[in-house]
């Protein structure tokens, strides 16, 4: 018996070992095949996107285009039709002064006729019939001449068919107002709605509300967004410290709050000096190369897009990709300035103006 009992032990050891690898190799072809099933589908949606973006591309580039192709064609009917009316008023000048010149061509050889007459009686007697011969002779000239309008084809000409596609351009940066019924007491507006700065001194007597931020140095803008494509830029430069993005119209904004999707806000932040991360749970620190002086915001309410760029050269910051559940706001959030000078300016909406 005791031997049985030994040569049992060692089974039912290795039984459970071999059990246990099986089930560990189990769990790891499970794993590989659902990892295998992500990378497929994500090839497919890869493959899928990128047919779409070309797509995307192509159209963006064929309307940028199409406008010059417009623009031209109507630039150069312009000038065929300043030149038309040009070459017209000059011919009809020419026409005119010709007629003139050959008037006072004749009116000069009669008087030079009669000077050259040596007999006084005669050259006397022609004189008093001059005036009635001389009529209609003599033209002042009092030629104007408007110039070709040449300054209107040279000068900044690739600048100048800018400016004229501009409006054709969407989106361009939207001119965002901020709301001061939301504005922390702390925070200091710009007459025209479009600046937001930390102040230092007393909070504002400002009545309190449900749409008031009370902890939160915060503003929102006073547009909500429930469908469709906006783009606008916030100037940030020479700040250590900020947060913008959007917000649920619906959020708190009472009490400590933090910032990240689950409670309905989509952002991200300049922190410690030179720091930029998303706001995400927990954040996502952001690859800048170089400190930013103006963020571009845009969003695709319908595909629940949310796309970060620095808007000085648009290279790519973050993309949030939600289900927007209802009406959202534009944030915005200067941050506490500083007794020692830092984080003392504030956040502008550069709106471009045309």
């Amino acid at each position: 018996m005791p031997e049985k009992i030994a040569v049992g032990q060692p089974w039912t050891q290795a039984l459970r070992e071999l059990k246990e690898q099986l089930q560990a190799l189990q769990d790891s072809e499970r794993e590989h095949t659902e990892a295998l099933q992500l990378l497929k589908r994500q090839l497919a949606e890869t493959k899928s996107s990128t047919k779409s973006l070309r797509t995307t591309i192509g159209e963006a580039f064929e309307r940028l285009h199409r406008l010059l192709r417009e623009r031209q064609k109507a630039m150069l009917e312009e000038l065929e039709a300043d030149t038309a009316r040009t070459l017209t008023d000059i011919e009809q000048k020419v026409q005119r002064y010709s007629q003139q010149l050959r008037k006072v061509q004749e009116g000069a050889q009669i008087l030079q006729e009669r000077l050259a007459e040596t007999d006084r009686h005669i050259f006397l007697a022609g004189v008093a019939s001059l005036s009635e011969r001389l009529k209609g002779k003599i033209h002042e000239t009092n030629l104007t001449y408007e110039d070709f309008p040449t300054s209107k084809y040279t000068g900044p000409l690739q600048y100048t068919i800018w400016k004229s596609l501009f409006q054709d351009i969407h989106p361009v940066p939207a001119a965002l107002t901020l709301d001061p019924g939301t504005a922390h007491q702390r925070l200091i507006l710009s007459d025209d709605c479009t600046i937001v700065a930390y102040g230092n001194l007393h909070p504002q007597p400002l009545q309190d509300s449900p749409k008031r931020f009370d902890v939160e140095v915060s503003v929102l803008g006073s547009e909500a967004f429930s469908s469709g494509v906006h783009y606008w830029e916030v100037v940030v430069a020479e700040k250590t410290q900020w947060v913008i993005g959007l917000a649920h119209e619906a959020a708190s904004r009472k009490g400590s709050i933090q910032i990240q999707p689950s409670r309905g806000f989509y952002c991200i932040v300049m922190h410690d000096g030179n720091q930029y991360s998303a706001c995400t749970e927990p954040w996502t620190r952001l690859n800048v190369r170089d400190k930013l002086d103006k963020v571009g915001v845009f969003l695709d309410y319908d595909q629940g897009l949310l796309i970060f760029y620095n808007a000085d050269d648009m290279s790519w910051l973050y993309t949030f990709r939600e289900k927007f559940p209802g009406k959202l706001c534009s944030y915005f959030s200067p941050g506490q300035s500083h007794a020692n000078g830092k984080n003392v300016q504030p956040l502008r909406i550069n709106t471009v103006r045309i």
